[in-house]
């Protein structure tokens, strides 16, 4: 039996070595998935696919990995890659079905509807960090593939421009926690907030340092959110001292740092 030729990855490709190795194999559409907001103990986990044309066309100038991104180059690229791309769709899921299924799971069906959605069927998809299961076509999870293949990338950047925007106008709905500064991720300033304020509804109560301000961490982590927490106000809460960063269902608690898991935030430290 004759064995397949390898596919061989060519360095000076760059970010788009991999989808052109793919596409010489036959897979023309290549799709790319990726969330934003995991780390984020408030606000919607948003997840984006997208399909880049072959050729130059497809190839956008300064296109990154979003987290490497200044916020007004990742506003550019968004735009390119909404003009440019064959197919892409975005996926918004709020933080109380983040609750009620938890992070990982709501992650998983995020990037599979997102993928689902496209109007190109791909040939081929690749995913960041872990794969997707479900899905009727081959595809590769790729460790850091938003910074590996460019299909990735573009995903990236739509979620994460989705998802500032939207954090940006909850911050006019539910003032005084910063979310247009911080977009839900826990710093410092997320942190007094709670302390003083309580959580809003658009705060994840499976989050540990969340459950803990709201007078919850006892509860387990699907029956922490109250049913009042889909008012408009911030809620009554008992807050004992010294929190914890957030913590969703399921995950292992970290040590605390200063900006969530999946950004790095401008001035800040990973």
């Amino acid at each position: 039996m004759l064995t397949p030729p390898r596919t061989v990855v060519r360095r000076e490709g760059g970010l788009y070595a991999l989808e052109r190795a793919l596409q010489r194999r036959g897979f023309r559409h290549v799709a790319g998935a990726d969330e934003a907001g995991r780390g984020a103990c408030a606000g919607p986990l948003v997840a984006a696919a997208a399909i880049l044309p072959e050729g130059r066309r497809g190839e956008i100038d300064g296109l990154a990995d979003s987290k490497l991104l200044t916020p007004a180059n990742r506003e550019r690229i968004h735009d390119e890659v909404v003009a440019r791309a064959l197919a892409y769709a975005v996926v918004v899921i709020p933080a109380e079905e983040v609750d009620e299924r938890g992070l990982h799971v709501s992650n998983l069906a995020a990037m599979r509807r997102a993928l689902a959605s496209l109007t190109t069927r791909p040939d081929y998809v690749l995913t960041d960090g872990f794969g997707v299961d479900g899905l009727d076509v081959p595809g590769l999870a790729v460790w850091k593939g938003d910074r590996v293949a460019a299909c990735v990338a573009a995903a990236s950047v739509l979620a994460k421009v989705t998802r500032d925007r939207m954090m940006v106008e909850l911050d006019g709905v539910f003032p005084g926690y910063g979310f247009a500064e911080h977009k839900g991720y826990i710093t410092a300033e997320h942190t007094a907030a709670l302390r003083d304020r309580g959580p809003c509804r658009e705060h994840r109560f499976s989050y540990v340092n969340v459950a803990t301000v709201s007078g919850r961490d006892g509860a387990p982590p699907r029956a922490r959110r109250p049913a009042d927490a889909r008012r408009d106000e911030p809620m009554e809460r008992s807050c004992p001292p010294g929190g914890t960063v957030g913590v969703a269902l399921g995950e292992q608690p970290q040590p605390p740092a200063s900006v969530g898991e999946d950004v790095v935030m401008e001035g800040g430290v990973r």
